[in-house]
């Protein structure tokens, strides 16, 4: 019979055993135990398959499961691995995944702490029936079921519920973290990350640090975030984010598992949308298809290409550092959603807490997170110079609906249409009287400080080259300084109007007026005779617009 596709089954016994399609990659089996690291951090994008990975190794090595899980790995390819297979079944095993840890407070965050350690000792329930743990050591078990534990027992849960399986089982323990840095995200969105850090900090510490108890461990996230301290002292961790070269094909589908998946479904002349749309990625080297995306429009192929990856979480934290970036983040953000790449010093020791800090920070934070690609990297000095890009179609949609969602947050969408119309149809009035509108909403909305229109102007062309994109290319010279722009918009159909644009700002405290200064814009267009590409273009009806700025006042003359 043939396979189906099951899409958000992150457990490997039920996909196999419900005749799903896998793609196979329990060869991640073998590079686990032959990797020489005890404890293993191998961050990736969200749903790139990191928990039925971590599923997967669960019910391979789990000593309770060993004969009923047995025949999961028939066929696969760690089934030729002879070695490898003689470990199936052989280890006590603690599977602790966090990605439930969403949370409003810290006092709901340790709450939900408790019913998870709560959940995952009901779980091992078995253990208080074993004669090899002290009465003391069932009463700790009983208090975190009951989740009435002391706040130092509950930093030892996951340590302590390992010693209780050595004791019982005789054998070190297999663990596998899923999803470590949500709580650490959440904190952070929601205010409480420096209470949260203390007790992940101390729960993953004990759990990993000199833990006579763990025989290797697998811990997956999104971020590194080692300099948290979550990890200080770890000297036997190792790191593999996506810029290494290990586990590189692990997680995610390669190009030669998206020949097999397309064969298989009949979907082989579909190739080149699904490249277009939800290829891009690279992993240490590797080229690499999202998961999630790729089985989402198989399975609906009928709707056509859309935004699967983009649209199954939220995504306010991206939004919120996109927006409270500077200018020449803005600037870089053009030249992104244009197709152009950027060169970046990239961090993936990335600190939550001064994510915002520097620009830096923000790109590190947007590549490791899946919304950028690494095309090119090279190390230089001990710092990762990476040159950064759009890795496909998909993310590209997610910025351009960013960028029309920020205008739409101060102008209503009809307004927002109003004004892009009344600029392509040369109607200055109307285009005045709302840009102007939009220019006060927006100096406190992009410039706390009120003083810099030059982000009101980068929202501004942002806008523009996403939402005129099928009648124009905008281009901007994207000078910076004291705000003197040269903005053109070149129509795709030359017999429409071709639009030159010059922004200027004047000091509050400066004596020239904000005529002198529309002036000086305007004769600004003249000298450098900006016109000129647009006649080469062969685009004859052209307007010319001076738009200056002093303080929060603007001015919008025709040159013409």
């Amino acid at each position: 019979m043939k396979k189906t596709i099951q899409i958000g089954t992150s457990d490997f016994k039920e996909l196999i055993e419900k005749n799903n399609y896998f793609v196979d990659k329990s060869l991640l089996i073998k590079e686990f135990i032959e990797n020489g690291a005890k404890i293993i951090l191998t961050p990736r994008p969200r749903r790139f398959g990191k928990t039925l990975n971590l599923s997967m190794l669960r019910y391979f090595f789990d000593i309770r499961t060993k004969e009923e899980t047995k025949s999961l790995f028939n066929g696969l390819k760690i089934e030729n691995e002879k070695e490898i297979m003689k470990l199936q079944g052989e280890y006590p095993v603690v599977f602790v995944t966090f990605k439930n840890q969403k949370h409003l407070s810290y006092e709901n965050f340790e709450d939900g702490i408790k019913v998870l350690l709560s959940s995952l000792y009901n779980e091992h329930e078995y253990l208080l029936e074993s004669s090899k743990l002290s009465e003391f050591d069932k009463e700790e078990f009983r208090d975190i079921i009951s989740r009435n534990p002391s706040q130092g027992l509950l930093a030892e849960g996951i340590s302590n519920l390992m010693r209780y399986m050595n004791k019982h089982y005789g054998k070190k323990v297999m663990l596998f973290i899923d999803e470590y840095d949500v709580p650490i995200q959440e904190g952070y969105i929601h205010g409480y990350y420096e209470e949260m850090i203390a007790l992940i900090r101390n729960l993953l510490t004990s759990a990993l640090k000199d833990n006579p108890y763990v025989e290797k461990s697998l811990i997956t996230g999104i971020l590194r975030v080692a300099k948290e301290s979550i990890f200080s002292g770890l000297n036997n961790l190792e790191v593999n984010t996506l810029l290494r070269y290990s586990f590189n094909d692990k997680f995610g589908f390669t190009e030669e598992e998206i020949q097999e998946l397309v064969k298989y479904f009949d979907s082989a002349n579909e190739l080149e949308g699904i490249r277009e749309w939800y290829d891009g990625y690279i992993f240490g080297g590797e080229v690499i298809y999202n998961p999630w995306s790729v089985l989402n429009y198989l399975k609906n192929k009928r709707e056509g290409f859309m935004p699967y990856w983009i649209n199954s979480s939220s995504n306010d934290l991206i939004k919120k550092l996109l927006l409270k970036g500077d200018n020449s983040l803005k600037l870089e953000l053009e030249d992104l959603i244009e197709g152009k790449s950027i060169s970046k010093v990239i961090d993936d020791t990335i600190v939550m807490s001064e994510v915002e800090d520097s620009n830096e920070n923000i790109w590190s934070f947007l590549l490791m997170s899946g919304y950028l690609k690494a095309v090119k990297t090279e190390l230089v000095r001990g710092r990762l110079n990476c040159e950064l890009k759009v890795p496909n179609e998909e993310v590209h949609i997610f910025y351009e609906n960013l960028i029309e969602k920020w205008f739409k947050e101060t102008l209503n969408n009809q307004k927002y249409n109003i004004m892009l119309k009344a600029l392509i149809t040369k109607d200055l009035e109307v285009f005045e009287e709302i840009f102007t509108d939009f220019v006060m909403k927006n100096m406190s909305y992009f410039d706390v400080s009120g003083k810099e229109p030059e982000k009101v102007y980068h929202a501004f062309v942002l806008g523009m080259i996403v939402s005129l994109a099928d009648k124009y290319e905008v281009k901007s010279n994207k000078e910076s300084g004291y705000g003197r722009y040269d903005v053109m918009l070149i129509p795709r159909d030359i017999s429409k109007l071709g639009i030159i644009i010059e922004f200027k700002r004047i000091k509050d405290t400066a004596s020239k007026t904000i005529d002198e200064g529309v002036k000086e814009a305007l004769d600004q267009i003249g000298k450098n005779k900006y016109e000129a590409e647009l006649q080469d273009r062969g685009v004859k009806n052209i307007w010319k617009l001076a738009i200056v700025f002093k303080g929060k006042r603007v001015r919008i003359v025709s040159g013409d």
